[in-house]
């Protein structure tokens, strides 16, 4: 049975899609067979994977309220151990109309129970809200990865963030634990990177990643190109974080 990791910050601009679509890539190169649902209505992870949003019909929207199966959405990517559910601007809507429905939280967990023995890993892009999908989200999930940047504010938010997570094992999903907290956009010229990091470390300990995900042109640039950083220009370091982060993810699955 698949694992089943959502990558989550209701902060914009920490790296969600960055990681969702470049770890996503590294564990099917590592072979893991993987499946990335894009769960944020701004399609970035589509769009960054080579489809275009605007022409998508069937998306994880379609699946949550019940206009489609899951397999009538499925998108191959550039590379073969990865599949794609789609995202699209209409999934702004569906938390409106999912609010009626029964057990609203779990709309995900029926849509990826279907297919969740078919792959190794299943990651989940997330919207930077704590809203309905982001719940739906992390409610289907094994565990979570919280992506941080080094930058001033970066443990801002993030206290809320882990309310959300502590509430969601309470009443929803007792099962969900946290991967690992990632440090991301570091430059390691700057004394202030270097601070959140030793900030990061002393508040969360062994729950962040060893791996640290550098600021890099690559892979700014390589979702302008609808290609993962790994397909994009493989010895880039930030192809190589993403690599290394995906090789300390499978090890410890294994362990």
């Amino acid at each position: 049975m698949g694992k089943i990791i959502a990558i989550a910050n209701q902060k914009g601009g920490v790296g969600k899609t960055t990681t969702a679509m470049n770890l996503a890539a590294s564990l099917a190169v590592l072979e893991y067979k993987t499946l990335v649902v894009d769960a944020d209505p701004q399609a970035n992870t589509t769009s960054g994977l080579g489809h275009n949003p605007r022409e998508v019909t069937n998306s994880i929207y379609e699946c949550m309220v019940g206009k489609c199966t899951i397999d009538e959405c499925l998108l191959e990517t550039d590379l073969p151990s990865l599949t794609l559910v789609p995202s699209h601007i209409n999934l702004v809507g569906a938390e409106v109309e999912m609010v009626s429905l029964n057990n609203r939280e779990e709309k995900m967990r029926e849509v990826l129970n279907s297919v969740q023995d078919n792959y190794d890993f299943i990651l989940i892009d997330c919207a930077p809200s704590l809203g309905l999908i982001t719940i739906n989200a992390l409610t289907a999930s094994n565990s979570v990865i919280i992506p941080v940047q080094c930058e001033y504010f970066a443990l801002e938010g993030l206290g809320k963030l882990l309310n959300t997570i502590t509430i969601i094992q309470k009443r929803l999903n007792s099962g969900l634990e946290i991967e690992g907290i990632l440090l991301t956009m570091y430059d390691v010229r700057l004394r202030l990177s270097n601070q959140v990091v030793e900030e990061v470390h002393t508040h969360f300990k062994n729950m962040v990643f060893e791996t640290i995900i550098p600021r890099n042109v690559k892979l700014s640039e390589s979702p302008s190109f609808g290609a993962p950083v790994i397909v994009h220009d493989a010895e880039s370091k930030g192809a190589l974080a993403y690599l290394n982060l995906a090789k300390e993810i499978g090890d410890k699955v294994k362990a």
